[in-house]
Order: C-alpha cells, then structure tokens, then sequence
C-alpha cells in the first residue's frame, strides 16, 4: 500500500485542474477507499483515445485501491451537454442512448477492472422524481450562475438561443456527486463548471465535497486540435491493431511526449532515442488495447514495411472468385506462387495463422473490408502488403 503522499503523486500526474490538492491529501490521509467518480454520456457507440484519458485515471484510483464509480448518463444524455456546444444538442432516443451504452461499457472496461467497477445509470435517480421534485433541485442555484457559464454567455452574445432544458444539465450532473456521494469527480478541462456544480450541491446537502480533477483535453495526430471523429485526427481504441500502431508512430516527437503521460501514466526518459521511444509507446498503446502478441506484430511489421511484397486484391479473388476471407487469402497466397487448397486455408484460418493488421481472423466466411497497405499476415514466414 502507497504512503497517502505517494498516491498523491501518482494521481496528481497529468492533472490540468486539481481543487484541491490539500482536500485530496487530507482525502487520502483518512486510509478509506476514495469514491472516485466519472460520468459519461453515451451519445456516441465509439471511444477513442481522447476520451481514455480520464478513463485510465480513473484506472489509477483502481489501482491504489480506491472505488471507481463509472455513471453511465441514460438520462443526461437526453438532455445533451451543452459544454463547448455553439447550438443545442440533437435528441437522441432511448433506444439509441442504451446500445450506445453497451458498446462504451464493453470499451471502457478495455481500461477499467471490470469487477472493481461501480456502474450505475442516473436514470435510476431523475426518472423518479416528480416535478416537485425537479423544481426543489432548480431553487438551488440561480440564472445568473448557469449565465455565468462561457458556453451560454457565448450563444446570448451572438443572439443565439439557448435552451431551458440546456441550463438543467449542470444540475443534473452535479447531483449525480450528490446521489453517490463521491470524494472525487474526474473529467476533462471543459467539465470544470458542471463538477464545480456538483460540489456545491454536495455542500448543500451537508456532505463533504468532493474534489475536482480535470485532465487535459488530448490533441489529436496533428497535434493542434482536440482528438475527434469529426475531424478524422483521432485514434479509435476498437481499430486494428496495425492501424493503430501506424497512427501513434505518425505523431511529432512533442505530442509523444504527452501522449505518454495521458495515456499510460508514464514519463519518456529524456535520453530515449524519440524513433524508440515512439515504437515503445505504439506497442503499449496496442496492448493495451488488443494483446502482446498484436503488438508484437504490429511492430514487426512496422519494420519490415519497406521490404513487405505487395499483392494485388480486387474486388473479388481469383481464382475462386469469393470474396469472403477464405478467397481472400487463396488469391494472396496465389499471387506469391504459394496456391493452397480451400481446405488448407480454411485450416490456417480457424488456426488463427491468418491477421490483418495484427488482428486474428477466425471466420472463413467473414468479408473484411480491406484498404490499401494492411499488412496480410498468411502463416509464420509470410506477409504480404494489401494492394488494391
């Protein structure tokens, strides 16, 4: 068991937004397990690396001992944070917001201990609250604190609108703190308003409260904007391994660098050769996420780019004309002057010998959608380079 000052290290690491540091000691010092608390929105089926930050430190508390409460917001996520939001949220239905749901928790637990994880979704609270209710909960702060926010100063500014159903979504959050007593609430830097809200509820309802813990919003691989789908800068932690190797080794130097502190928790030493030190963080990153072994792959690919022959795969794969993965794979080892049977192929496949990316393919029938440079892996001795 770490000193309260040692653990203290650790999760101050990467921290942009810390109130307080002395709260947390003093937190720590009480030798009880922390109640450290995340809440998410599914809004989105898909995680990528950005939003893994707060998920792996969330993973330290876990690791030193302490409770993560994960919240998954069925009902937040009806209302649609508004946080760096120009114009109001789209609905999304319930139907949308619980498959969304499954797939971020099967995601979020490529990080997080399963089985040490407190899951609970906030409808269990707010669907069961009459209108009293509802307007108790909105006596507790006034309009020109929600005003005060820069997201909604911004909107009125600009003679744009700004929804009621939008100002309600600090108070709900924040009395999510309220609802499972949190010591600690995580979240990135333009979370900072709503877990603030949060501590003053606790407050309120004459808790302690908790301690905010922002993190750095993660730029994504051109090392300028924020990490996003939208603006396809963005690493998804459910893509092949080869391609997610390929993505971290095209960072700069300076964002490898901090990728390393936000995603792993760990300091590059300085005297580390950057090349080195880049593959090192690709292959944990990949780990991470799929095996060693993928990793394992990935980088001996990575090596051995430039002297991987190429196979040309159209559309469909002679000679058996199939595009399912047993074709596939037929047509490759055909074009090296290696012809298998369908029968030997199909072995090599249910063997798991046969990868894309690093990714064992299992299922003949299967039709990967294949894109020009994956690497092929064929057996032990033999990759070829995708060429379509």
């Amino acid at each position: 068991m770490k000193s309260p000052q040692e653990q203290l290290a650790i999760l101050t690491r990467g921290v942009a937004n810390l109130i307080s540091e002395k709260e947390l000691l003093k937190k720590l010092e009480s030798g009880r397990p922390l109640r450290a608390k995340l809440g998410v929105d599914p809004t989105s089926p898909d995680l990528h690396l950005g939003h893994s930050v707060v998920l792996e430190k969330l993973r330290q508390f876990q690791e030193l001992g302490h409770q993560a409460v994960l919240i998954i917001g069925d009902f937040t996520a009806q209302i649609g944070d508004p946080t760096g939001r120009s114009k109001t949220r789209p609905p999304l239905s319930r139907e949308e917001i619980l498959v969304n749901a499954k797939t971020y928790q099967e995601q979020a637990f490529a990080i997080l201990d399963e089985e040490k994880t407190e899951v609970v979704f906030n409808g269990q609270w707010f669907d069961k609250m009459s209108f009293t209710d509802v307007i108790k909960l909105n006596a507790r702060v006034t309009m020109q604190q929600m005003l005060h926010r820069e997201d909604f100063k911004n909107r009125l500014a600009n003679d744009e609108e700004v929804r009621l159903h939008e100002i309600q979504y600090p108070l709900v959050q924040g009395w999510d703190s309220v609802e499972v007593s949190s010591d600690v609430e995580l979240g990135g830097t333009d979370q900072l308003f709503n877990i603030l809200v949060g501590r003053d509820m606790q407050k309120s309802e004459g808790l302690e409260p908790q301690v905010v813990m922002c993190m750095p919003l993660l730029e994504g691989l051109d090392g300028v904007k924020k990490m996003s789908k939208s603006l396809d800068n963005y690493v998804g932690i459910t893509e092949p391994a080869g391609e997610m190797f390929g993505k971290v080794m095209s960072v700069s130097d300076e964002l490898m660098l901090r990728y390393s502190i936000l995603l792993l928790g760990e300091e590059i030493p300085a005297d580390a050769h950057p090349l080195e030190a880049k593959k090192s963080l690709a292959a944990k990153i990949v780990t991470r996420y799929h095996s060693a072994e993928a990793a394992e792959q990935a980088l001996s690919n990575w090596n051995n780019r430039g002297n991987l022959e190429e196979v040309e795969l159209p559309g469909f794969a002679p000679p058996s004309d199939r595009s399912d993965l047993l074709g596939i794979v037929q047509a490759a080892f055909a074009s090296i002057e290696e012809p298998k049977s369908g029968g030997d192929v199909r072995r090599l496949i249910q063997q798991g010998s046969i990868q894309i990316d690093g990714e064992k393919q299992t299922d003949p029938k299967s039709e990967p959608a294949l894109s020009a440079g994956q690497v092929l892996k064929l057996n032990k001795k033999r990759s070829v380079r995708v060429k379509l």
